[in-house]
């Protein structure tokens, strides 16, 4: 982490006699990938300038087991979720952020039958909450004012777990031109990494998804996609990529323009 952001771990709180309101669920792209590491820096940026009491895990998390469960092994993935489930709950944590959608489904949904129980959110539904508060407010003249954006929906946020109004909100707060994609929403198309095909080369067809999916964001030219999933940025990505676009298309999680937005990255 930089040096500006302070990070601690529910242990280092224990430690002091505390307990988080609310733990980020790091996740393991989160922790790993370079790429969504600026998303993780962005997400504490705002947990640590609106005040919330907050930890991580650090080396005491493991995967939450999702890619296991997609690609079959349910075996391997009740042994990750018990190992987790026993962590979180001898620091009594109660409610948790997550900044992927397949952590935030896996926590929600599948955890609590096998004794893990905790109110889960995403870190969309989080922004959303703190500008209805007033907590976070763009600053007058922010960088996204006025420019074209569109959202994709993960799978696992939008169909999955039907949070789709959480990021619109957001971005409806910048004062930009929002445009939606052809299929959006309820009939958004995935960005081909969900379901543990992130690990894997695609079977044979005609076609990537990542590339179906950005000649859809090509159409409606757009000078922002924003991402609400640390796999669907390396997809847009690679997909912006592969058509050359990379001058006129940029990528960003809805925690990064947030961020951006609001004038608090150092």
């Amino acid at each position: 982490m930089e040096n500006e952001i302070k990070v601690p771990t529910a242990a280092e709180l224990l430690a002091k006699g505390e307990t988080p309101d609310i733990l980020f669920w790091v996740g393991c792209a989160g922790s790993f990938d370079e790429r969504a590491q600026r998303i993780t820096r962005d997400i504490c940026r705002i947990l640590q300038h609106v005040g919330i009491n907050y930890a991580i895990l650090g080396t005491e998390e493991s995967c939450t087991g999702d890619p296991a469960k997609r690609s079959g092994n349910e075996f391997l993935f009740q042994m990750q979720a018990m190992m987790n489930i026993e962590t979180l709950n001898g620091y009594e944590i109660k409610k948790i952020v997550t900044a992927c959608p397949h952590c935030f489904n896996t926590l929600k949904n599948e955890y609590p039958a096998l004794g893990g129980n905790y109110e889960v959110i995403h870190h969309t539904q989080l922004i959303q909450d703190l500008i209805n508060e007033g907590k976070l407010k763009p600053a007058d003249d922010h960088v996204f004012k006025g420019k074209k954006i569109t959202y994709h929906d993960p799978c696992y946020l939008g169909r999955a777990n039907e949070v789709y109004e959480a990021p619109r909100k957001v971005l409806e707060s910048l004062d930009a031109q929002l445009v939606e994609l052809k299929r959006c929403k309820s009939n958004g198309l995935c960005c081909g990494a969900g379901g543990g095909q992130m690990f894997k080369e695609p079977e044979k067809g005609k076609k990537d998804i990542n590339i179906e999916r950005i000649e859809e964001v090509i159409e409606i030219k757009p000078q922002i996609v924003a991402a609400a999933c640390p796999f669907c940025m390396t997809m847009l990505k690679d997909g912006v990529k592969i058509k050359e676009k990379e001058t006129e298309i940029e990528v960003l999680d809805i925690a990064e323009i947030t961020v951006k937005a609001n004038n608090l990255s150092k």
